[in-house]
């Protein structure tokens, strides 16, 4: 009886070689943009997150009469401060909301250099100026 089977078909060795050379080509070309749109989702994150939390600390101050004080720091909008009698909190649910997109705690300062208070993130290299991802993030 003569065998039905057909030959099983598949790939050669270099067919697989440049399909794995197309594909790395391809991910050279699309990698460094994804990753420059990840940093610039980061910094943007920054922008929103220092709005919300200027928000919050104009919310403490028009419960409390004041702003948090530098010695209380923002940790205040999560738990009341020792001796604060108009604490109407807590402002923010989790602590966790105190830090900036890199993972590093909101530079806060009263009495600010730029306003009432400064609220300043320096970015993912944690140093004054710099640029795109690097780049200080404001409150004023």
């Amino acid at each position: 009886m003569p065998d039905r089977h057909s030959p099983q078909g598949g790939f050669t060795l270099l067919e697989l070689l440049v399909v794995l050379a197309i594909l790395g080509m391809l991910m050279a070309i699309a990698a460094p943009q994804v990753l420059k749109h990840l940093g610039t989702a980061k910094a943007d994150a920054a922008r929103i997150q220092v709005q919300n939390l200027s928000t919050v600390l104009d919310l403490y101050r028009l419960k409390s009469g004041r702003y948090p004080s530098e010695k209380d720091g923002l940790i205040a909008l999560v738990e009341k401060p020792a001796g604060a009698v108009a604490w109407d909190g807590p402002y923010l649910k989790r602590k966790d909301s105190l830090l900036d997109p890199w993972g590093k705690p909101w530079v806060y300062r009263i009495p600010g250099r730029h306003g009432a208070y400064d609220l300043y993130s320096l970015g993912a290299d944690s140093r004054e100026g710099g640029e795109g991802e690097d780049q200080d993030v404001t409150s004023w």
